[in-house]
């Protein structure tokens, strides 16, 4: 027998607004549930009849064995008299039955969206006891779970829009956009009405909204550049991925400092050049602080990741001198369950492995996913912000802490201590210094803006992550 649930989310904006964030490509990939390891594979730029989205992701409890959903739109009807509808129904995936009607009613410029599903789970009357069996947590609860992901995700990128809907929208180009955070950059942006292109590192398709570039051997099209209203590099080799070999370490300078020189050189000769140049940085900037509060007028540190920071930023000066506005983002540890610092933490830590690392008094300092996108289009449309700003929230706790919140969170023990020589030994100079060096940054010049934070404390950011509220 098949069962309905039914999520209800208020948005603090008009129908047509609501809808249309829903229709944008974008939209798939910021309703994801943040903790689930998704591919996305097709996502049509529409909801209407015979559209369709389809993404990969890995089976519970088998994570190696990769499932696939698609979902073909049924139902379209767009806002008129205040009320809006469109729906989907799963035509492949890990349901028996799944259909989704989405409805949109605006009152007084308040849109309600309700989403009703009915589904059907795998093997009829006997998964549906096996459900019960288990308090619903097996299917039940993991769309409970998800429907409230969604909607605080809905509601806040809604929000964040809004502040800036008096803004003419802009074509942005974005490198290294298939990374972590310029994954859910890209589809923020887009579900926002921006014209929002890649710079690819492989033959493009201009049907995507892909340029190619190949920073490696200094090769770009200024041509194909022109005009862009911002542009946003992201790319870099993976400071943590692996030990650091003096190939590494190399690998690790020159993604950063010679790509970024080459896309600089290039806006700062442009005729129609872009208005800003925002570039990331790291709050590896500053170095080993111990106990010493950071801001963004502490000097540069003095250590292998500090020159890499620091020739990093110098390398856009070409930009900044032809007049761009150039924005370097000092990021800290980003909060994804999918990926960074948190990616890895993750498996340790549930099977009560998390503790004290090197005794646990080093400062942490984090942003959670959705501050790192929010922040960045808060600086994008603030026409008034340049230089340095820190991409951390206002609270940096200590390891130890780190580690028992994120225990308290997942309701796994977290007093397991793994000394810093332990580090060492496992992945030499890179363990130590993303490990044990203490780096309690706070973002000031952000703050200044009039940054308000969606997740100031750790414990929130990290249920928001983890689809573990209590």
């Amino acid at each position: 027998m098949p069962t309905n649930y039914k999520h209800e989310t208020i948005v603090n904006a008009d129908v047509e607004s609501t809808f249309d964030w829903f229709e944008h490509e974008g939209s798939f990939r910021r309703l994801m549930p943040p903790w689930e390891v998704a591919e996305e594979v097709r996502a049509d730029d529409s909801l209407e009849v015979g559209s369709q989205r389809v993404f990969r992701f890995p089976a519970p409890g088998a994570p190696f064995f990769k499932m696939t959903w698609v979902a073909e739109h049924t139902g379209y009807e767009k806002p008129a008299d205040n009320k809006a509808y469109f729906a989907d129904t799963m035509v492949k995936g890990p349901f028996w039955k799944w259909n989704h009607d989405h409805f949109l009613t605006e009152v007084d410029g308040v849109t309600t969206v309700v989403d009703d599903v009915t589904y059907s789970v795998p093997f009829g009357p006997l998964g549906m006891l096996v459900d019960k069996a288990l308090g619903g947590s097996l299917v039940t609860g993991r769309i409970s779970s998800m429907f409230k992901a969604r909607e605080y995700r809905l509601k806040r990128d809604m929000d964040n829009h809004i502040k800036f809907k008096h803004i003419d929208r802009k074509k942005i180009l974005i490198a290294g956009s298939s990374g972590l955070i310029g994954t859910q950059l890209v589809a923020f942006l887009d579900t926002g009405n921006h014209d929002v292109w890649r710079l690819v590192r492989k033959k493009s398709d201009p049907s995507k909204k892909e340029i190619s570039w190949y920073p490696s051997e200094g090769k770009i099209n200024p041509s194909e550049i022109e005009g862009f209203d911002i542009v946003i590099h992201l790319g870099g080799v993976g400071i943590g991925d692996k030990r650091w070999s003096k190939k590494r370490k190399a690998a690790i300078r020159d993604s950063r400092v010679d790509s970024t020189t080459l896309l600089s050189d290039t806006l700062a000769n442009l005729n129609s050049k872009p208005d800003l140049f925002m570039v990331a940085s790291a709050i590896g900037y500053y170095g080993n602080r111990g106990e010493d509060i950071v801001d963004e007028n502490t000097s540069i540190g003095d250590d292998y990741l500090t020159d890499i920071c620091g020739k990093w930023e110098k390398s856009a000066d070409s930009a900044r001198s032809a007049g761009i506005r150039t924005i370097h983002t000092r990021t800290g540890i980003v909060i994804s369950a999918v990926g960074g610092a948190l990616g890895k933490m993750l498996l340790p830590a549930k099977m009560g492995g998390g503790g004290p690392i090197g005794g646990g008094k080093q400062f942490m300092s984090w942003i959670s996913m959705d501050d790192q996108i929010y922040s960045m289009y808060h600086l994008m449309m603030s026409e008034e912000t340049e230089g340095a700003y820190n991409l951390t929230a206002p609270n940096p706790v200590r390891q130890k802490e780190f580690a028992k919140t994120l225990g308290k969170v997942l309701r796994r023990p977290a007093f397991a201590p793994l000394p810093g020589f332990m580090m060492k030994i496992m992945f030499g100079e890179m363990g130590v210094k993303l490990t044990l060096d203490s780096q309690r940054v706070i973002p000031k010049r952000l703050q200044e803006t009039g940054y308000k934070f969606t997740h100031e404390n750790l414990g929130p950011a990290l249920q928001d992550s983890l689809g573990k509220w209590r």
